[in-house]
């Protein structure tokens, strides 16, 4: 059902919240993103709420370097099914759709997906 985590689950949430901050691929073929939305599904599920700003905030650096031609970070997706790691369906298609913008540089709509994805966030 859900796919493998890039997180260790068993680092404490202090250093989750560390690698949140810092937010780099850990191969080539793996987005920075999904690995900061790893690090927000496993800080949530132990009810550490606070991490909500922090996975923004890595989002938009993340977006922001994105928008800067000539900056290497990866595009390929090799996690295509990890929105189905939260329970909020919407959440979920808000990931995917964020994912595919990314993959297909098309910063402008994934920009307007990441206030989307925050607002959702700060419903829940």
């Amino acid at each position: 059902m859900s796919e493998q985590s890039l997180v260790d689950t068993d680092a404490s949430s202090r250093q989750l919240i560390r690698n949140l901050r810092v937010t780099i691929s850990p191969a080539p073929d793996v987005l920075p993103e999904s690995l900061a939305w790893h690090t927000f599904i496993e800080l949530r599920r132990r009810g550490d709420t606070p991490c909500d700003g922090l996975f923004i905030s890595a989002l938009r650096n993340l977006h922001s370097r994105r928008c800067i031609s000539g900056v290497d970070l990866p595009t390929q997706d090799s996690l295509p099914n990890e929105h189905r790691m939260t329970e909020d369906p919407f959440l979920a298609d808000l990931w995917k759709a964020y994912k595919k913008c990314i993959r297909n540089n098309r910063t402008g709509p994934a920009s307007q997906l990441l206030r989307d994805i925050e607002e959702r966030i700060a419903q829940a």
